[in-house]
């Protein structure tokens, strides 16, 4: 499972450095304002992309596949395989955003969103914002794959436990 969550977990860190970064160029961060601008800003890109990859695992028949799902199914596939399915996945919810609102099972989408959000990618997010924070302008080599490896952990962990309490059920 480790390799599908590891291509979720590129594009969520992907997203939250691009969104620190521009908020670091614009608002500095030495001062409160901006640190807490950068918090935002790369929190809420890395939430959007992510929100945007689950969009994009909707199946022809409307039928929602989890973000926490992919590693159940593509988990045997390999690093590069998956990381090109979720790329795909987000071009594909950014397609589909237009139309969101006429889903059936917008509710669901909303709840699985957030569940994702809530649980690895604030685990993601945080650490890679915090670490890149910290060591500012000499760090991304160290924020990056602390926030890989604890981010794409976190999901296998979730996705093994929800497996596992599935089989003993």
């Amino acid at each position: 499972m480790y390799p599908a969550a590891l291509g979720i977990e590129i594009l969520c860190i992907m997203s939250a450095q691009i969104g620190q970064s521009v908020s670091f160029l614009l608002f500095g961060y030495h001062d409160l304002f901006g640190i807490t601008t950068s918090y935002v800003l790369g929190y809420g890109l890395a939430s959007f992309t992510t929100f945007c990859t689950i969009i994009g695992r909707y199946d022809t028949s409307n039928e929602l596949d989890g973000c926490c799902s992919a590693l159940e199914h593509d988990g045997r596939h390999g690093f590069v395989a998956n990381l090109k399915t979720t790329f795909k996945n987000f071009r594909e919810g950014i397609r589909k955003i237009p139309y969101l609102h006429s889903q059936k099972d917008l509710r669901h989408v909303i709840k699985t969103s957030l569940y994702v959000m809530i649980t690895a990618e604030s685990a993601c997010i945080l650490t890679a914002e915090t670490v890149n924070l910290v060591f500012f302008r000499q760090a991304l080599w160290l924020s990056i794959p602390i926030s890989l490896f604890i981010a794409a952990f976190a999901i296998v962990v979730i996705e093994a436990y929800k497996q596992t309490r599935n089989t003993i059920e």
